[in-house]
């Protein structure tokens, strides 16, 4: 697909798209260098603002790689758009019904590969949570402890998805708590996973990852049995 001029209006979306598109048809191939942002300002008749943005927007997706004094690189031929746009309209009850499934799979993959740098670690964030001041610095630790887990996977696509999904359901999760009660798992729910990763037994590890979760579920569930069905 060849670029063209974009119309008036939203001049962004529009360079974005034709980018994708140029990606997506396999104009432009993982590895390979795109033109600078002037060409690409002049083929399109646009701002080179414009063309920056929506780099800046591709590379934040993962599509694109900005390398600083060198250019811009094809990072990934998908398209990850639809999946945003379906993450950002997804009901609380189904970011935490995949925050389950990956707090699950982390916490199995952990307890094979963990080191004990990564246990101890773990135990500073459990202390951190335990000693918290106040309910920022609870999620703060709490989160870290998560992340750490998952972390311990040393698998980094299983990362960056989680760590993904983990901000959407905070943002929906804080949003919902200034006028609803949810339980919080226990301190001992959390060990629980720490000395399963430390008895490296993936078992007893999904089971106490699931046991952290699956209260708060049940409560959504309660909450909104609309969403339930």
């Amino acid at each position: 697909m060849a670029l063209r001029p974009v119309p008036g209006g939203s001049t962004v979306e529009a360079v974005l798209d034709q980018l994708q598109a140029e990606v997506s048809d396999g104009a432009w191939r993982v590895g390979d260098r795109i033109p600078g942002e002037l060409d690409l300002a002049a083929r399109l008749g646009v701002s080179r603002p414009a063309v920056r943005e929506a780099i800046r927007a591709l590379a934040h997706v993962g599509v694109l790689e900005v390398r600083r004094g060198d250019g811009t690189y094809v990072r990934s031929g998908a398209d990850p758009r639809p999946l945003l746009r379906h993450v950002q309209r997804a009901s609380l009850r189904d970011v935490f019904e995949v925050q389950l499934a990956y707090d699950v799979q982390a916490a199995r993959l952990a307890a094979r590969r963990r080191t004990d740098a990564d246990l101890e670690r773990l135990a500073g964030f459990l202390e951190d949570r335990r000693a918290a001041p106040d309910a920022a610095a609870f999620g703060e630790a709490d989160a870290r402890f998560h992340v750490g887990v998952i972390e311990a996977t040393r698998n980094p696509l299983l990362v960056e998805a989680s760590r993904f999904f983990q901000r959407r359901l905070g943002e929906a999760m804080a949003a919902l708590r200034l006028d609803r009660e949810l339980p919080e798992a226990s301190q001992r729910a959390h060990r629980a996973v720490l000395d399963a990763l430390a008895a490296r037994d993936p078992d007893a590890a999904a089971r106490a990852a699931a046991a952290i979760v699956e209260p708060t579920l049940a409560a959504l569930d309660a909450l909104m049995p609309e969403e339930a069905e």
